[in-house]
């Protein structure tokens, strides 16, 4: 674990970072982006939107300078920077509401999954791709009959010598319609154990035999489809880890995904981010007196909010802390998705008792942009503690793997 001494040694040498990285920003962010980040659920239409203008101006310079994956290593195009800089970075964007350039399943799921379990090759083929955004990638798990069983999975692999041939269907594919790989989930031996015989495989999604189908959603998206598989082809070159062993890639997949839900592009990661515009439309609607929000209850209610979200930032913190040092389980992320989910639901709400009727707003010119948005993502968000594992789920998980509670 690093000594104080080692700290402060860092100091200088991080707020030089800081230094380069704001100015950096401050050169290659066009004006018109630094608006605020995107909602938890903006990253269909940030995909949509992606080589276009000034938000395709912004992701040439961040895949320039490797910062559309800052951690991962530079020589998959990556910016190789430490937790410490990526921090920083975050900061920094967040500080002048600059909007992450690239999102997706490639960044917080598939990628990292593949740079811990990945063969040299398939990091190669996959992860500068997943960088520059030239891959959009899709999950295919869960199935009409395997949600919380996830391992009740019937998709059927057949194994046809260098490659597979799947057949059956999954459910709630998040951007299906916008993928073009899928990361997947099928049943390709015999099994004891449910967990066993399932095989971790990727493949294209412009091929014969898949069809989507759209599900439309209470606040009028369809982001998500049912998908179909008739006869798709799978090379074993894309499966992850072992055939037949799938089931730990899984789990690790899931690990990443649960942390970056809790460290949704919803949360704050600054000081400028998310809370403060909060504050800032409570004043607005609410009023203020001596440049305090006027309504005493809810600006106790802001204020615990801010309170939960900065004691949740240090929880993560320190559970990387711990991981570094081996003391963490990775199943500490379950307790990123419960708080996570939980934390922007609760804030949404806030927000629609701040704004009062304006937040009900669902279309008009008389009505501010915020307004009319408002009210969609507090409806979307109701899906967050649901999507990558319900809340009870990861309770369940908290209690018996990070707490060693008996069941």
């Amino acid at each position: 674990m690093s000594t104080n001494h080692e700290s402060s040694r860092a100091a200088p040498e991080l707020e030089a970072f800081r230094g380069e990285v704001r100015a950096w920003l401050q050169d290659n962010c066009p004006e018109s982006l630094r608006k605020r980040w995107p909602d938890p659920f903006a990253e269909f239409s940030v995909l949509r939107t992606l080589r276009k203008g000034d938000s395709a101006i912004w992701l040439e310079a961040m895949i320039e300078k490797g910062w559309t994956a800052p951690t991962w290593p530079r020589e998959y195009g990556g910016g190789g920077l430490s937790r410490h800089q990526n921090a920083i970075l975050k900061d920094e964007m967040a500080r002048i509401n600059a909007p992450p350039p690239l999102l997706g399943m490639g960044l917080s799921m598939i990628g990292p999954t593949l740079l811990d379990l990945g063969t040299e090759a398939q990091k190669k083929a996959h992860l500068p791709k997943i960088i520059t955004g030239d891959t959009r990638w899709c999950q295919g798990y869960s199935e009409p009959n395997a949600g919380s069983d996830l391992a009740n999975i019937q998709t059927k692999a057949e194994d046809r010598g260098d490659h597979f041939i799947i057949n059956g269907s999954k459910t709630w594919t998040s951007g299906g319609h916008l993928a073009t790989w899928m990361f997947c989930l099928v049943r390709t031996g015999k099994y004891e154990k449910k967990q066993q015989g399932i095989s971790f495989v990727l493949f294209e999604m412009d091929q014969p035999g898949i069809t989507l189908k759209p599900i439309r959603l209470i606040s009028g998206d369809s982001p998500f489809c049912e998908t179909f598989f008739d006869n798709v082809k799978a090379l074993k070159e894309n499966v992850i880890g072992k055939v037949d062993e799938g089931w730990s890639v899984a789990k690790r997949l899931l690990q990443h995904e649960r942390s970056s839900i809790g460290e949704s592009p919803g949360q704050p990661s600054g000081e400028n981010s998310r809370v403060p515009q909060l504050v800032k439309l409570a004043k607005h609607y609410l009023g203020e007196d001596k440049g305090r929000i006027a309504n005493p209850e809810l600006r106790t209610d802001i204020i615990r909010h801010l309170i939960n979200t900065k004691a949740f930032k240090l929880t993560i913190k320190r559970a990387f802390d711990e991981a570094k040092v081996g003391a963490s389980s990775g199943d500490t992320t379950s307790m990123f998705k419960f708080y996570g989910s939980e934390n922007v639901q609760a804030k949404h709400e806030l927000m629609l008792e701040v704004m009062g009727s304006n937040a009900l707003a669902w279309e008009g010119e008389d009505f501010s942009d915020t307004e009319l948005e408002t009210l969609r993502i507090w409806l979307g968000a109701k899906a967050a503690t649901i999507y990558g594992g319900s809340s009870e789920i990861q309770l369940n998980i908290i209690a018996k793997r990070v707490l060693g509670l008996p069941e």
